[in-house]
């Protein structure tokens, strides 16, 4: 097998975001407000919708549209969504932060999680192969996937409760092939190549927060979260995939772990905070780090969707409606189980529903805010605007955070990002909430 050293280190499937959480209607020149749609394009994980629905007024409504780039990454955001959405009462609010970041970032996790994985992924399998034409839960919406993309989650989900007994991925040699292979000859000396990526890359694009013994701990066996005392020795199953490799004139798929080993998990939900006592610093030290911040904004995260939970019509008072809850184990939790948001929906998108959108009436400039990964920025077309609300905002991740790139390839790549949008009929927006991770455009006025 051989890959190119300058993708090793990203991989060939995104299994977070690299770029922080953005609360996607205050990116433009104002605020969107009323009644929003928002699409997202391999936004891989839910920390924009996170972070969109924290910043909610109380009667406003947020309807998301999901595009993901193929169906592991898709059944990994239903897992995530399903685990935010558990109710606070079954899990505890630490339990269920360190849970979720486990599951997020961690290349193992540990016997409990795995049980929790379970459960979830048995309760999504159901809730996918349903025959209905209503969503089993409005924030976990499949209808609209194809047959096959349904049935092919409902594989991935089986393979997560019965992993493959006969041939069990040992992850922490998955792992180190993948450094072994991005490093090449500076394998050897891979510590130093580590303290370097934290020291001149990371911390470098205002990241410090980010410790050079949790960093280095994550790039050595994909740990990034440790906080319960607890052994961490059965591979997560949810950053498992194949790929396919050139093998003399066959072409043969490998399962193993494709996903990022440089720019790491912490970027999500570790490197920024409202909460600015989280920032300290003493002696030029941050005095709490990036696992620190993630569970605190994961954290608030769930504070806000609860915020927002909607109880059943008999009920006299919320106390009563959280009594059923109270003696409900979390390995007996149902889809029907999890917090039902008002004015929040999420509706997943088959995966070529890109160009077929504008063809569709429905969809006719109903996009508030459209949201493109820095994966999938060149599948902006010039049709998008078709889909674009008038005042619409489009949100385009950038390359700051690929470590492999240098300085000229970053900028070359926020140029072709450019180039794209304005092809598509976008302008930059002078006004809008840019910065080195997103840039912000507005649909051109004739």
């Amino acid at each position: 097998m051989s890959a190119g050293r300058l993708s090793e280190g990203l991989g060939h499937v995104s299994w977070w975001g690299l770029s922080p959480a953005r609360n996607l209607l205050s990116m433009g020149p104002v605020r969107l407000k009323g009644d929003v749609n928002v699409l997202l394009v391999g936004s891989v994980d839910p920390r924009h919708i996170f972070k969109t629905i924290a910043g909610l007024q109380k009667e406003e409504r947020l309807h998301v549209w999901l595009v993901e780039s193929s169906m592991e990454v898709t059944a990994r955001q239903l897992l995530l969504l399903y685990l935010a959405l558990t109710p606070l009462e079954i899990t505890g609010h630490n339990g269920k932060a360190e849970v979720f970041l486990e599951v997020f970032g961690n290349s193992e996790i540990q016997s409990q999680t795995e049980e929790t994985l379970r459960h979830a992924a048995s309760q999504l399998s159901l809730s996918v192969t349903e025959e209905r034409d209503t969503p089993a839960h409005a924030c976990l919406n499949t209808t609209l996937l194809k047959f096959k993309e349904r049935d092919e989650l409902a594989r991935i989900f089986k393979s997560w409760i019965q992993p493959q007994s006969s041939s069990p991925i040992v992850m922490s040699k998955a792992w180190d092939y993948r450094v072994r292979q991005h490093l090449g000859t500076r394998y050897n000396s891979k510590t130093g190549c580590f303290d370097w990526d934290l020291m001149m890359k990371l911390h470098e694009k205002g990241s410090g927060v980010i410790s050079k013994q949790q960093y280095v701990r994550w790039r050595e066996r994909g740990l990034a979260f440790e906080m319960r005392e607890g052994v961490y020795q059965i591979a997560n199953p949810t950053l498992l995939s194949s790929r396919v490799f050139n093998q003399k004139e066959d072409k043969v798929a490998f399962w193993g772990y494709w996903g990022d080993i440089v720019s790491s998990p912490y970027l999500a939900f570790g490197i920024e905070t409202d909460d600015k006592s989280l920032l300290k610093t003493q002696n030029g030290q941050h005095l709490n780090t990036a696992q620190d911040i993630s569970i605190s904004n994961v954290q608030a995260s769930f504070q806000s969707l609860s915020g927002r939970r909607r109880y059943p019509a008999t009920s006299q008072s919320n106390t009563e409606a959280e009594e059923p809850f109270q003696q409900t184990d979390r390995k007996s939790v149902t889809v029907d189980d999890l917090m039902d948001l008002n004015g929040i929906s999420v509706t997943f998108l088959p995966m070529d529903s890109l160009h077929k959108l504008p063809e569709k009436q429905k969809y006719s400039h109903l996009f508030d805010a459209i949201y493109f990964s820095a994966s999938c920025v060149n599948q902006l077309g010039p049709k998008m605007k078709q889909v674009a609300a008038p005042d619409a905002v489009l949100i385009v991740e950038l390359a700051k955070y690929i470590l492999d790139l240098s300085k000229e390839q970053e900028a070359a790549f926020a140029a072709k990002a450019t180039s794209i949008a304005l092809d598509a009929e976008f302008e930059p927006c002078h006004e809008g909430k840019s910065d080195g991770s997103h840039a912000v455009f507005v649909p051109q006025k004739k």
